[in-house]
């Protein structure tokens, strides 16, 4: 390892600190997930995907079973970006084999289907699986909290679903963009409040998930997503000044250095589009990366798989780098591939 700091036992927040090592620390997006035998077992006891998300039994099961399975170097909160939709009186539902659910806003009633406030006490179990999480995990595991990007958490509000392309949004945003860009405010305030409370509760770093970023061009990046998540890092800072930030701008290309330059992050997420050579040169030099295996990689698994993790590990050896996927991690993904990647990685 190479720096003048002290180090950390948190091996993923000394890198949010500035400090690289030869062997980069590593979690993958949606570790606790379907690929996991034991992940399945506890999701049978859950009605439905909500209820799976508002028990901290459950929760905090999941949030830990791969830190046993593999010992990740970062632990990140089972639950949902969608929460918070939920508990500003949008009530959210999943559906299986389709996604999550919801009514859609109708820009006509000016907000009359949510409050004004998010309502901090239906997130009430979130925050008692954080703080079961935090006392169970090893003292060198980092544990990441997280909220959904203002932008992709409207896009689902605005359409009621995903979407493909993200029409709706896009089109509210031509036709209505003081509309949007009120829902955007709301959503930052509750952001800030629901992120200031994961803090409290016992978060040590943050993941902002812009999980639609692609679906943006030309001053929307700037509007509608980049000046959103730098208000909500510098609100959640003016309670906790040194809390940390990844954040990860899904499909935004080039944009990936104004996220990095903007937003003040600690960090920035790359999907697996982008080129890690053009990232070790274009981003690690402002901030540390995170990423960019192709999940489907570690699908196939072979020789394939191992030059992939090469050449990542060999782009971003220069600087900070967290290992991860660039998305998350897939249910068909076998558990023997995840393995060898991580000893791969470990040397």
């Amino acid at each position: 390892m190479t720096s003048s700091k002290p180090l950390q036992t948190k091996k993923l927040l000394a890198v949010l600190d500035g400090q690289k090592f030869d062997r980069p620390p590593i979690w993958i997006m949606r570790q606790a997930g379907r690929y996991l035998p034991e992940y399945r077992e506890v999701r049978s006891k859950a009605k439905n995907f909500i209820e799976f998300c508002y028990s901290p039994d459950l929760a905090t099961e999941v949030t830990l079973q791969p830190i046993r399975r593999f010992g990740f170097d970062a632990a990140i909160l089972f639950s949902d970006i969608l929460v918070v939709p939920d508990a500003l009186g949008l009530p959210v539902h999943f559906v299986e084999n389709e996604g999550p659910k919801l009514q859609p806003l109708d820009p006509s009633l000016n907000f009359g289907e949510i409050h004004k406030e998010i309502d901090l006490e239906r997130l009430s179990p979130v925050f008692e699986a954080i703080r079961r999480i935090r006392s169970a995990l090893p003292k060198e595991t980092t544990f990441l909290g997280f909220c959904g990007a203002p932008w992709t958490v409207a896009s689902y509000m605005i359409a009621g679903k995903g979407t493909p392309e993200l029409a709706p949004s896009r089109l509210l945003a031509y036709r209505n963009p003081l509309y949007v860009q009120q829902l955007i405010d709301r959503l930052v305030d509750a952001s800030i409040a629901y992120l200031i409370r994961q803090a409290e509760a016992g978060v040590d770093a943050i993941q902002i998930f812009e999980s639609f970023a692609g679906a943006l061009t030309g001053d929307g990046i700037g509007k509608f997503s980049i000046e959103p998540i730098a208000r909500i890092i510098k609100g959640v800072r003016q309670k906790y000044p040194d809390m940390k930030f990844i954040v990860f701008g899904r499909g935004s290309g080039g944009n990936h250095v104004r996220y990095a330059r903007e937003t003040g992050a600690n960090a920035v997420g790359l999907d697996w589009g982008v080129d890690p050579q053009w990232a070790a040169k274009a981003v690690q030099p402002i901030l540390p990366v995170q990423g960019n295996l192709d999940p489907l990689a570690v699908v196939a698994g072979g020789d394939n798989l191992d030059r992939q993790t090469d050449a990542i590990l060999e782009a971003f050896s220069g600087g900070g780098h967290i290992f991860n996927f660039g998305h998350g991690i897939v249910p068909e993904t076998p558990i023997e591939n995840v393995e060898r990647l991580l000893r791969r990685i470990r040397g």
